[in-house]
């Protein structure tokens, strides 16, 4: 989009520019400077979406029109996110542009080779098809050891890319599907799928419940699990301006950081004990009857009473057995079954309004917090008991109807061995206080990646297809069985009238994709050709990689990410990649993945691996969408051309599949029907692939001429909404939930409109900018935020209200008439889950110990560990060991972004955080003799990095069980690979833990074990 608002550069400002764009080729000397600067008058202005955290924030690209390159990125003062207003990562963003760093063409290393080699984009490009053919023909598994169809490729591995735009996302799970990969991992696995999983069972779906803006609305704002204002630091001016207002800061941390600097009340806790603190947080809010009444019984299933079958018994509940299959990691398996409710004659569950039943929800609730008292609570945590009971009381006070409380998390809740049952223990929090679908309320992810959101949306991991659709089964030869398999439970459901039990629609959904994905075929055919996975079996990161270690693939791409810094056990990521024959890098900057041959430890002369890597278009030099945190799914223009020969990832996939598609056209190999009939075609024009065509393949099109409501929808006309989707092939669609972001009215995401109601602008939803999954929903679960009447609970601040024909405001979740279907309508019974029955270790949140721990027991049961977690059984863990005394965790700096690929290679960010250091407190590092900024060797299980030792108050000693305890702090986005000279030190990630979230297998690289020992002179 071109902007004529005003003039890029004034020639006054000219002498302040000069130094500004020294590095893009403006001359230096004052009188060609001046004359080169005058020509920016012409400078061509279009609007992007910062490529950093998911905040979302808007930027105005300036591009030459003479060399085409970009000579500014500044802050948009119409986005309603950020207001113009960029963190340091956002101003430095014209950096990446015209860097010298990038590569300009592709690279290419042979086996045992100590050198990149430059080649061009067909020979990289033919190679790799090669490769691919090879290995796909060679490890191809039509049928699993059972005899059934799985159609899949087990010799290739694919990670990433939470980088790409929503477009390419969708064009990379088709690629590397049609490939028959099972093996599909990206950047959500190991930062936020356990929110994916605490949120959709606890209310249906797995993201942001709110949005950025309506921060601005709470009364109490929770950041816990986080440190907003270093991390995410715009959506941290929303927090402001809820303070501004009157609201309470409240910062739950084991550090002290600049948010906790802010907030009205800090408490240090001990990482890894979030369960323990927030149990304690729901006892107080049981004890003191402090819950929203008329909204846990509207809305929450705390009246269901829950079967005999149900118990918990110092530390487990029941159907937990042991793991007895040694191919499986997990450490044992509960049967869920024992977790049912109890049914009357309908086969609904039986409800109990009175809430008296020792069985109903709430009572077992009561029950099983009892334990967590404020003594306890605060003895295993290390906290002050007094912050503690003040934390209780603030927050609290939210469960009341003109009051919302929300919380604000990232990694430091996520990444647990038990993270999905950290963010559960805050739904339930917010159930209990009626936070949840109301104006400042919510339970609120800070998503680490631009697009990672998005990228989740669309797909990119093992277990997920487009719109959170699961993958198909080995066990579920036909689509017909998935299908029954699948809405099953929603039909159950749906025998009570007031369920609208949504995904009993997923016939509709599934059906569309397939016929998005594989257009000629007939879906039935299509669903063969997906790759199936075996019942029991996981593909995950940490499995992945030590699949990979054992030398299970040939081949691996690696797109957009870093695991040789960003992946638990790092070390291991890397050794792993030696036992490859091939390898796929795809990326702005030569890294520690793609350079891991000749790293340290490693002999170039020894590693046989062939890497490729292609060289990708910075998202402000290709067009296309990405979904922030909150939903909003944003277009972004293209600016300058790329750097060098620089691809955008778009563009790659398609001229990639087009090589490998043409080999098996003409040489035939294994299973060729899929990748034959991929519909690559669609994704692109005359000039390649384009980003418009993808994103209305994801929207989906009538296939025939349709009737539905009295109007009739031509063939090939854009679907308006995905209730109009249809599971007998008359209708495709990439991603149902992405159905009505791009429709004959034109494409959403692009939307630039501020207006708003004067309802909505009272809460500040901007339903007219951009476009927010479902439907332009803004605030999910909104239908909640009301009466089962249609009447705000906070009539304030009103998110809907029924005027007695038609709901206003937001875009009600459900448009039905108030009091005719429940609230929560992705879950089977419509209810809030206080009690969640679908999680792999247990319906209520347990405290249990990292897996490395400075304790042997703990004083809430005899079940030390996570008994469900994943855990490979060569890996030892410290657990109380005196080697490793120090309790360890790792974070982000505001300056650099995951493993600092991208700003390592900018100037202004390097120079700001040049190197690794640890942060201790004054107290250890007296006991050991070290003074700050000297250096220090961090030592683990896995290995040892060194570090500048950073002593600090903001790190205190705590007093554990009656034992003082020492924590200590390292980032974790540094690498050896930039600085060049090795000056800035290694991942914190090779001293972290390969284990992982009894769910999603997350890795727990927020609590581990480690020690501290002064570097030896010279």
């Amino acid at each position: 989009m071109t902007l004529q608002r005003r003039a890029f550069l004034k020639l006054a400002a000219a002498t302040g520019a000069v130094a500004a764009f020294g590095g893009l080729g403006v001359s230096l000397a004052p009188t060609r400077a001046s004359a080169q600067l005058l020509r920016t008058r012409w400078a061509r202005e279009t609007t992007s979406v910062c490529c950093y955290c998911a905040v979302g924030c808007g930027v105005i690209v300036s591009t030459d029109t003479t060399s085409r390159k970009c000579i500014n990125i500044e802050g948009d003062p119409d986005h309603p996110v950020n207001e113009g207003t960029n963190c340091c990562k956002g101003i430095s963003l014209w950096q990446l542009a015209d860097n010298p760093n990038r590569p300009k063409t592709p690279l290419y290393r042979a086996p045992y080779s100590d050198h990149w080699q430059p080649v061009s984009w067909d020979f990289a490009l033919t190679e790799i098809a090669r490769r691919v053919k090879a290995s796909r023909d060679a490890t191809f598994t039509a049928t699993n050891a059972k005899g059934q169809a799985v159609n899949r490729t087990e010799g290739i591995a694919h990670i990433g890319s939470a980088a790409l735009d929503n477009e390419e996302c969708w064009a990379l799970q088709a690629l590397m599907r049609s490939l028959g990969l099972h093996w599909i991992e990206h950047q959500a696995r190991i930062c936020h799928s356990s929110t994916v999983d605490a949120l959709a069972e606890s209310y249906g779906r797995g993201a942001m419940t709110n949005h950025w803006c309506d921060i601005a609305n709470s009364d109490v704002v929770l950041v816990m699990g986080s440190n907003a204002a270093e991390n995410h630091p715009i959506s941290f001016k929303w927090v402001l301006r809820a303070m501004d207002r009157g609201a309470k800061l409240i910062h739950i941390d084991p550090r002290f950081t600049r948010t906790s600097a802010k907030a009205d009340l800090h408490v240090q806790i001990r990482t890894g004990t979030d369960i323990a603190i927030l149990g304690g947080l729901i006892k107080y809010i049981l004890d003191n009857d402090l819950i929203q009444k008329d909204y846990v019984l509207a809305h929450t299933n705390a009246s269901f009473i829950v079967d005999k079958g149900y118990s918990f018994k110092n530390g487990l509940f029941s159907g937990y057995s042991p793991r007895k299959d040694s191919a499986q990691s997990y450490l044992g398996v509960y049967d869920k079954s024992k977790w049912a409710f109890e049914t009357g004659p309908d086969g609904l569950p039986k409800k109990d309004p009175t809430l008296q039943n020792p069985r109903c929800v709430y009572q077992l609730l009561k029950k099983h917090y009892s334990r967590y008292d404020l003594d306890t609570v605060c003895s295993v945590a290390g906290a002050d008991k007094d912050g503690i009971r003040q934390f209780y009381e603030l927050f609290a006070a939210t469960g009341k109807p003109d009051k919302a409380g929300t919380i604000m998390y990232a990694m430091g809740w996520t990444q647990h061995t038990v993270g999905t049952q950290y963010i559960r223990t805050m739904a339930m929090v917010q159930l209990l206080l009626g936070n949840i679908g109301v104006a400042g309320g919510g339970v609120n992810a800070l998503r680490g990646e631009s697009n990672v959101q998005g990228s989740t949306d669309q797909g990119l991991l093992w277990h997920t297809l487009p719109g959170y659709l699961a993958n198909p089964k080995a066990d579920l030869p036909t689509l017909d069985a998935y299908i029954e398999r699948a809405v099953a439970p929603h039909l159950a459901g749906a025998k009570d009238p007031m369920s609208a039990a949504w995904w009993q629609n997923l016939p509709s959904y599934m059906v569309s994709y397939l016929k998005s994905i594989y257009p000629a075929a007939d879906p039935a055919t299509a669903y063969q050709w997906l790759p199936r996975t075996d019942p029991g079996r996981t593909h995950t990161w940490l499995e992945l990689f030590d699949a990979m270690h054992d030398g299970a693939f040939q081949g691996f791409f690696s797109w957009g990410q870093n695991p040789a810094c960003g992946g638990a056990n790092a070390g291991k990521n890397r050794e792993a990649m030696a036992k490859l024959d091939w390898m796929v890098h795809v990326n702005l900057f030569d890294n520690e993945t793609a350079s891991f041959w000749h790293g340290p430890g490693m002999k170039p002369e020894a590693v046989k691996t062939e890497v490729f890597f292609l060289p990708a278009a910075a998202s402000f030099e290709k067009e296309g969408s990405i979904t922030n945190s909150g939903r909003w799914s944003q277009w972004r223009y293209k600016g300058p051309e790329p750097y060098g020969l620089a691809k955008s990832d778009g563009h790659i996939m398609v001229e990639l599949h087009e090589k490998i598609r043409e080999l098996y056209a003409t040489q035939g190999g294994v299973f060729p029907e899929p990748i034959l009939g991929l519909s690559v075609p669609q994704w692109r024009d005359e000039q390649g692939y384009n980003a418009h065509n993808v994103a209305k393949l994801i929207n989906g099109y009538f296939l025939k001429d349709v009737e539905a409501g009295g109007t009739v929808y031509k063939k090939g006309t854009l679907v308006p909404s995905f209730a109009l989707l249809r599971a007998d092939g008359s209708t495709s669609s990439g991603n149902w939930l992405f159905c009505a972001s791009y429709t004959e009215k034109g494409n959403m995401a692009a939307r630039r409109d501020p207006t708003q109601t004067e309802m909505q602008a009272n809460i500040g939803l901007f339903p007219n900018w951009a476009w927010a999954w479902p439907l332009n929903r803004r605030i999910l679960y909104n239908r909640a935020s009301c009466t089962m009447q249609g009447q705000p609970y906070n009539p304030q601040k009103p998110v809907l209200r029924w005027n007695g024909d038609a709901w206003e405001g937001d875009v009600p979740d459900g448009g039905w008439a108030p009091g005719t279907r429940y609230s929560f309508i992705m879950l089977p019974n419509g209810h809030g889950h206080l009690f969640g029955p679908g999680r792999m270790d247990g319906p209520f949140p347990e405290h249990y110990e990292p897996m490395e721990s400075p304790l042997k027991k703990h004083p809430f049961s005899g079940q030390f560990n996570n008994p469900t977690a994943l855990r490979f059984a060569d890996e030892d863990m410290a657990v109380a060991d005196r080697r490793f005394p120090l309790v360890a965790t790792t974070y982000r700096l505001t300056e650099h972004w995951q493993t600092g690929n991208m700003t390592r290679n900018v100037p202004w960010l390097l120079e700001c955080q040049p190197q690794q250091f640890v942060e201790i407190s004054r107290e250890l590092a007296a006991e050991l003799g070290i003074q700050n900024g000297e250096k220090v060797w961090v030592e683990s299980l896995r290995g040892a990095i060194w570090a500048k030792a950073m002593v600090s108050d903001r790190m205190t000693p705590m007093t554990v069980m009656g034992k003082k305890t020492h924590q200590i702090g390292l980032p974790w986005c540094f690498g050896w690979r930039m600085p060049a000279d090795g000056s800035g030190g290694d991942s914190a990630n090779l001293l972290t833990p390969s284990v992982g979230d009894a769910n999603t297998a997350i890795p727990e690289t927020k609590s581990f074990m480690a020690n501290i020992r002064k570097a030896q002179e010279g």
